[in-house]
């Protein structure tokens, strides 16, 4: 019988939290796995979670609190399975974990929580980032079973209201229900195209923590941890594949620069001002290993990798003046080439600003004015508005400025650009 130790109500309720954390998408993981169904397997999961609050301050936490939580899990699976009268292979597959667990009240908890767990919360990445559910479903799936945020947590992260992200989950478990999408790693010749649905979905998830669409902030740094934590999860579980490194090192190097992305009042800062003493080398080490590992695996680099060679050159980088804009803007050709699109095409405009001056860039810039999907995008008349300010077209830059605020749903980032704009009507003199 493992030892539980006395813990005050409050405490017990903090452990639980921590604990579930931690050990959620493992225990959903492996209960799926048993029931092949991953919403039931949640439900599941969290009988176990309310079993727990309802004995634990009571009884007191387990030395293996999250051993207790899986077996606990798995007993109401093995339930489940039995009161559905599933076929006798079913019943065959699970024996081992029926006999394992016995008929005792009282479950051993020195045993390890699953051997299998690696291959489980891999069948669970790519699940919930199946192309069968839209983007949207995918992002709160994954939040809701990898990251373990409760769905009025993943709301407030995405300032949508709570009934909407609930729906998206209730659908989501739904929809892979109804397809029967099977609880598995894709076989070799899907993996590349699911591949890229996961790492999508969690690129997604650090963005939009990075640099917030909407709201009073410029930045959501727990969205950014948690697409860190499953990035660095699939990291784990898939060393072998150069992509999921090259995402890992990106949002490493991006991330290590979050102290210095704001200003004592929460205002933007942007790239090339920033304080670079405030950018955390301990992450800008780990992210330049993780670019080591996909180079060392081989072949040429993906659109993940190409980008955290693009943050490397700026991590490298002492000083901003001390930037290869010239590898950057090459880095960004490779891109452009391997993955077109209006908005790399944009961001190769800045290097080539950059590298070889704004004139050559405002004429690639003016090329993607008639884009309709850069229609509404803020970043575009932002991006033209910098290059004629540099150019010392004031006016015109002023207007792109206001155009820009008008588009962002950004708070902070329609400060910033509304200042940006202020300056150019005083012939730019506070931006020089």
């Amino acid at each position: 019988m493992a030892a539980q130790t006395t813990t005050p109500p409050d405490g017990t309720h903090r452990a639980i939290d921590a604990v579930w954390r931690i050990e959620s998408a493992k225990i959903i993981a492996s209960v799926a796995r048993m029931v092949r169904d991953v919403g039931v397997a949640e439900e599941l999961a969290q009988d176990a979670l309310v079993t727990a609050l309802e004995q634990w301050p009571s009884k007191g936490v387990p030395d293996n609190p999250g051993a207790w939580l899986m077996t606990t899990a798995k007993r109401r699976a093995i339930d489940h399975l039995r009161h559905h009268k599933l076929a006798d292979a079913k019943h065959e597959e699970i024996g081992y974990e029926i006999e394992a667990l016995g008929n005792a009240v009282t479950p051993d908890f020195s045993d390890s929580l699953d051997d299998d767990i690696g291959d489980d919360l891999l069948r669970l990445v790519f699940t919930s980032c199946h192309p069968v559910l839209s983007t949207e479903a995918r992002v709160a799936l994954t939040l809701r079973l990898l990251g373990g945020l409760t769905t009025d947590e993943i709301a407030r992260a995405f300032l949508v209201p709570e009934s909407t992200i609930a729906q998206r989950i209730v659908r989501a478990k739904r929809t892979l229900s109804e397809a029967r999408v099977p609880f598995e790693v894709p076989r070799k010749e899907e993996l590349a195209e699911r591949l890229a649905s996961v790492l999508a979905v969690i690129y997604l998830i650090f963005n939009e923590g990075y640099s917030a669409t909407a709201g009073d902030h410029w930045m959501r740094p727990a969205l950014c941890d948690d697409a860190l934590r499953l990035g660095r999860i699939v990291a784990e579980l898939m060393p072998g594949e150069p992509e999921v490194q090259g995402l890992v090192a990106l949002m490493e190097i991006q991330a290590s620069r979050s102290a210095a992305r704001t200003g004592p009042g929460g205002e933007p800062v942007l790239l090339l001002e920033q304080n670079r003493a405030r950018w955390d080398q301990l992450l800008i080490r780990r992210g330049l290993a993780a670019l080591e590992r996909a180079e060392a695996l081989g072949g040429a680099y993906g659109p993940y990798a190409l980008q955290a060679a693009i943050a490397a050159c700026h991590a490298r980088a002492r000083t901003a003046e001390e930037t290869d804009w010239v590898r950057i803007a090459a880095l960004y050709d490779a891109l452009a080439q391997l993955t077109p699109s209006p908005v790399i095409e944009l961001n190769r405009a800045v290097a080539l600003g950059m590298a070889f001056g704004p004139a050559d860039a405002l004429a690639v810039v003016d090329r993607l004015r008639d884009e309709p999907s850069l229609k509404n995008y803020h970043l575009l008349p932002s991006v033209r508005g910098d290059l004629l300010f540099k150019l010392g077209r004031y006016d015109e830059a002023g207007q792109e400025f206001k155009r820009a605020a008008g588009l962002t749903r950004n708070l902070r980032e329609r400060e910033l650009l509304l200042a940006r704009a202020a300056a150019c009507s005083r012939g730019g003199a506070a931006l020089q």
